[in-house]
């Protein structure tokens, strides 16, 4: 009786709580409960390529309820029938990339996904616009910045979006780190540290064929790390003006075709803090993701994010044993990735701006051949700014 002082009233007379907007999922399920869409029309889809990158998106637009899929181009035939039957695709028509005029051709479709081959993105991208069709390609758009900087101008005299995806932006725990940034929770950011190490060991083959020349189409630099340096610019919303890096192949396949697979980058920016930018190839404990924010009012931290997060036990004397980190990209960035298509498909039906700018993406593939030349050359490359 000593505590019934203390007993609140009914719950059912209280202030109904509130969501936490941290629950992103719920807030998803309570959209759909409301069946909330601004616009109910459907739109008619083409996906170019189904590997990989194809597969992950794939996975969104397959069992999305404001798309119609009418193409799939893929060049290897024999996948065709079993995409089809896997996914449950009976209506969608399956083509290689010689049949590609017809997507151009058909009115019907509003938007293409590029998901191909690199050296294959800059033809469909500038086929699409022409055709009038808004585009989702996935990095990089063109083999260099002026074909980028072309295709961009294209698809702004055609006023149709160019969507190229930094997938890391919509992730929810790096949106909500940069979010409490902005709100200047840390203050003055001093430090900036991202971590990215891969897992698993990407092949040889797709090496050789990313490329390892100072271009935009390939090299650790810009077939991975261009990730971790858009995601430190977008936090500190500015540009460096000094970039710095150390790089080795440690890895004698690697070292074969002139490239990098343990990198560091240092980025001075105007306002004096410092980012560190920390990358390797192969991570044998699973995919190293972490970023750090550091300034005088505290610390942000987005640490590994595990499957089974809450499991804990303990053996004898071994101390506490958790589950692996997330073991690859499609898994530890699958929020990212369907976030990203929601955004494109707003985009597409008008309900919302873009939240990457051409200019934005430009600046990353800049900043990236900038920490390649100071890799070869071993010096700090300086770099300006347009205000």
């Amino acid at each position: 009786m000593a505590t019934l002082k203390f007993k609140d009233p009914s719950i059912y007379k209280q202030i109904k709580a509130i969501p936490p907007k941290e629950d992103y999922l719920y807030a998803k399920f309570l959209a759909d409960v409301e069946c909330s869409i601004a616009s109910s029309s459907k739109i008619n889809l083409a996906l170019f390529g189904a590997g990989r990158a194809g597969t992950i998106h794939l996975q969104t637009i397959a069992r999305h309820p404001r798309i119609k899929l009418l193409y799939i181009i893929e060049d290897f035939g024999e996948k065709h029938e079993k995409i089809k039957q896997y996914w449950g695709l009976d209506d969608t028509i399956f083509l290689t990339s010689k049949d590609s005029d017809i997507v151009y051709n058909d009115p019907r479709v509003t938007a293409v996904i590029v998901a191909s081959p690199t050296f294959s993105h800059e033809d469909i991208v500038k086929q699409s616009l022409n055709a009038n069709k808004a585009v989702f390609c996935e990095k990089p758009i063109a083999q260099n910045l002026e074909a980028t900087a072309r295709c961009f101008q294209q698809a702004t005299e055609a006023n149709k979006p160019l969507f190229c995806a930094f997938n890391r932006r919509f992730d929810p725990s790096y949106s909500h780190v940069r979010e409490r940034v902005c709100n200047g929770e840390v203050g003055h950011v001093q430090l900036i540290k991202a971590t990215s190490k891969d897992s698993p060991m990407t092949s040889v083959d797709y090496l050789k064929n990313s490329g390892s020349s100072i271009s935009i189409a390939g090299g650790i630099f810009h077939d991975s790390i261009v990730h971790d340096i858009d995601l430190v610019c977008w936090i500190l919303g500015e540009y460096p003006i000094k970039v710095t890096t150390t790089a080795v192949a440690n890895i004698e396949e690697i070292a074969a075709i002139n490239d990098y697979d343990t990198v560091v980058i240092t980025l001075l920016f105007k306002s004096g803090t410092i980012g560190i930018i920390d990358v390797c190839r192969i991570s044998t404990i699973g995919y190293d993701q972490r970023l750090e924010v550091f300034g005088p009012r505290g610390m942000i931290q987005a640490n590994n994010e595990q499957p089974l997060h809450c499991i804990k036990r303990q053996d004898n004397l071994s101390g506490i044993i958790t589950p692996p980190i997330w073991y690859s990209f499609p898994s530890r960035y699958r929020n990212a990735y369907v976030n990203e298509m929601e955004h494109f498909l707003k985009l597409v039906q008008g309900e919302v701006q873009p939240t990457v700018h051409p200019n934005e993406i430009l600046a990353v593939c800049k900043i990236a051949t900038a920490a390649e030349q100071s890799a070869r050359s071993g010096k700090p490359i300086l770099l300006s700014w347009d205000d």
